[in-house]
């Protein structure tokens, strides 16, 4: 993944299991599309944890995610402001997600970073 901005917004979350296939279909079909629309959003990467092991030091080491969310999403922003735009907020309080699926998800995290 090449990254094209100059900040990431990380937000991490797991989701209840009955709850999984709407929430897939509602964060890649409506929740994601419109924060895209949002001046100052680019691309956008979705991620879910997948088990797997490695060795260090000789050692295999399980890789299982512990008590961290399920579900990541990268949003590619120009600046921190973006988060605190009237379109922002707007966005993200549309379609299914708000009544459907938010109430749903647990863990939340959320975090900017800036590419350095």
């Amino acid at each position: 993944m090449a990254i094209g901005s100059k900040y990431l917004f990380i937000v991490s979350m797991d989701v209840a299991k009955d709850k999984e296939a709407l929430f897939n279909e509602v964060y890649d079909t409506e929740h994601v599309p419109l924060l895209q629309k949002v001046p100052g959003v680019g691309a956008v990467t979705r991620l879910k944890t997948e088990p797997a092991a490695f060795n260090l030091a000789g050692e295999r080491k399980m890789l299982d995610g512990g008590s961290e969310p399920t579900y990541v999403a990268i949003y590619e922003i120009d600046s921190p402001d973006v988060l605190l735009s009237k379109e922002w907020a707007e966005a993200a309080e549309k379609g299914r997600w708000p009544s459907e699926v938010r109430p749903y998800t647990s863990n939340r995290r959320h975090i900017v970073r800036k590419v350095i």
